[in-house]
């Protein structure tokens, strides 16, 4: 299952950049083994300033025909690690091609967008800067896949 992760905004050279390749690469030789990746960022950028609608259609173009849709969104559901990587299993194990998170800008996900989504998954109350939840998501890629391998990565 292709993993795709799609998101408002380009994300330059730094440490955020660094943490996200690194992770990702994890994920996508992690992954492989288990018919999960390769795992792919798509960046979106409104520079006409349209605001969340805007942002929303280049969202909407980004997102592969079929793709099960994840809303990262502070009033979705929370979820521990291994229930995350229960939950990539069983969307993989259902034949599903693709996978596409969605991350918006600034302002959140156009109500529109976040209402197609087939999940909506929360990283807690608190609301973490968009270029923040893009590390934080490849993170919890590679660990899901790690729990799913049964490597030491993730203790419990």
């Amino acid at each position: 299952m292709r993993v795709h992760i799609c998101a408002v905004g380009r994300l330059r050279s730094g440490p955020e950049r660094a943490l996200i390749d690194d992770y990702l690469t994890r994920f996508d030789r992690t992954g492989r083994a288990l018919g999960l990746g390769p795992c792919t960022l798509h960046e979106v950028e409104d520079k006409k300033g349209g605001g969340m609608k805007a942002e929303a259609a280049l969202l909407d173009r980004a997102l592969p025909a079929g793709a099960v849709i994840v809303a990262l969104d502070e009033r979705g559901k929370l979820l521990s690690s291994p229930e995350f990587s229960d939950k990539l299993a069983g969307w993989r194990d259902m034949g599903r091609g693709d996978l596409a998170f969605v991350i918006g800008g600034a302002d959140g996900i156009d109500p529109a967008l976040r209402a197609r989504a087939d999940f909506k998954l929360s990283f807690g109350k608190m609301v973490w800067p968009h270029m923040l939840a893009r590390v934080m998501l490849a993170e919890q890629l590679y660990r899901a896949a790690s729990i799913l391998a049964n490597s030491p990565y993730h203790r419990v």
